[in-house]
């Protein structure tokens, strides 16, 4: 029995191949045995590959398991610093052993199995569908946690793109069941499902044009209690929609999945380009939506503001923006960790009525010496000028009425 094991890492995950007893202690070695799956070997890239027989033979008496990159496993692959793989966008290295595993890391030997370009283009197409997989099971555990039912969301809605969707989550849902079953992605169960695509990204597009209304309604609001009727419905209706979003994404998931495995079987040569290509619209369907909650968090920052600053005037809708305000950010980083996105907020606080009574009384003690200074300066050039008017006005009265008794000459 060979000790030795040999890494493969895609940069989502890593693949740990080997005799089964040699993975199984390496990965339980570094307490990562339990949240592993199984890695089957796709027979297709078998196929693909020269001499089958013996390569077959030789990965037969071998298995793998995948782990999603995660802190633990990065911090395994910079303990072992894999080697640059000549798959594109992989990594590959080889653990070797003597009475137990040590850290000595090499490249492939040229006589191993794994280092077949087929097997290897095999082994990073099903390494893509084992993360796309992760995700979806993470999203499901989303929306079960968040308690909302995306279909009733959907049949609420009167859009017809919408009311597709239901039809594309069956035939999905299907296919997958279909693969599970055979083993792969026939031409048939393919065609039922190919159309699938245009309905997800006009879905999700829908939905982030709704999230977006949200933080346009935010933003031109400027009364406090408008603010809070606005914030409420933006705490409800939004997590709606990113319940949506994110059965949006499963579903885009699982059609790579299923297509992933349609180019093994029909092009595999053109496996490690088609998951490169994958990966990157991947990659860009979720920066497009990470942009949207973003505005959505930085609106509700910006209106929890306002009501701070006028809590004096509205003590009971101004908590409440900044209450609801923080529910929400609380609900787009409970979709972020869902979806596997990086990032946070800051929390958002309330600012109490007293606090802001005190930071008014404040001000005006260290203003009011010199208020009092000015207001003193300020009566007394009033009062001269009072006197001033008044005098002017009382000798052109006398003059108009002429002398008095008193003041006529005497003689």
């Amino acid at each position: 029995m060979s000790d030795e094991i040999e890494l493969i890492s895609d940069g989502t995950g890593v693949a740990v191949l080997g005799h089964p007893g040699a993975v199984e202690r390496f990965l339980t070695a570094h307490g990562l045995y339990a949240e592993s799956r199984t890695l089957a070997l796709p027979g297709a890239a078998l196929g693909a590959a020269s001499d089958v027989l013996t390569l077959g033979a030789t990965v037969a008496e071998n298995s793998g398991r995948w782990v999603k990159m995660t802190k633990e496993s990065a911090r395994l692959l910079a303990e072992h610093t894999p080697m640059k793989g000549s798959t594109p966008g992989t990594f590959r290295g080889v653990i070797r052993n003597d009475n137990g595993i040590t850290d000595l890391l090499e490249f492939f030997r040229p006589g191993s199995p794994f280092a077949n370009p087929a097997m290897l283009a095999g082994i990073g197409g099903v390494m893509a569908q084992l993360a796309m997989q992760q995700s979806m099971a993470e999203i499901t555990d989303y929306l079960e946690a968040i308690d909302k039912k995306v279909d009733d969301v959907l049949r609420a809605q009167k859009d017809a793109v919408l009311a597709d969707m239901i039809g594309v989550d069956l035939m999905i849902d299907e296919a997958m069941a279909i693969r599970d079953e055979v083993g792969g992605v026939s031409e048939v169960t393919w065609s039922k499902i190919q159309d699938s695509a245009g309905t997800i990204a006009r879905t999700q597009a829908y939905a982030l044009r709704r999230l977006d209304g949200l933080v346009e309604k935010l933003a031109e609001t400027t009364k406090v209690g408008d603010l809070a009727r606005i914030a409420r419905d933006v705490e409800t209706e939004g997590q709606e929609w990113l319940a949506v979003l994110a059965h949006c994404c499963r579903l885009a998931d699982g059609l790579a999945v299923l297509e992933l495995d349609r180019v093994l079987d029909a092009l595999p040569e053109e496996l490690d380009r088609h998951r490169l290509a994958l990966r990157t619209a991947r990659r860009r369907r979720l920066d497009l939506i990470d942009q949207t909650l973003d505005r959505l968090a930085g609106r509700m920052a910006e209106a929890a503001d306002r009501a701070n600053q006028r809590v004096l005037l509205h003590p009971g809708s101004a908590p409440a923006v900044v209450e609801s305000g923080e529910r929400v950010r609380g609900e787009l980083a409970a979709f972020r960790d869902g979806l596997g996105l990086s990032g946070e907020w800051e929390s958002l606080a309330a600012r109490r009525w007293l606090d802001a009574a005190g930071d008014v009384r404040d001000r005006a003690l260290e203003t009011g010496a010199e208020g009092l200074g000015v207001a003193r300066r300020i009566g007394v050039e009033t009062l001269g000028r009072t006197r001033a008017v008044t005098g002017g006005i009382a000798e052109r009265a006398r003059r108009r009425r002429g002398p008095t008794e008193d003041e006529r000459p005497v003689g």
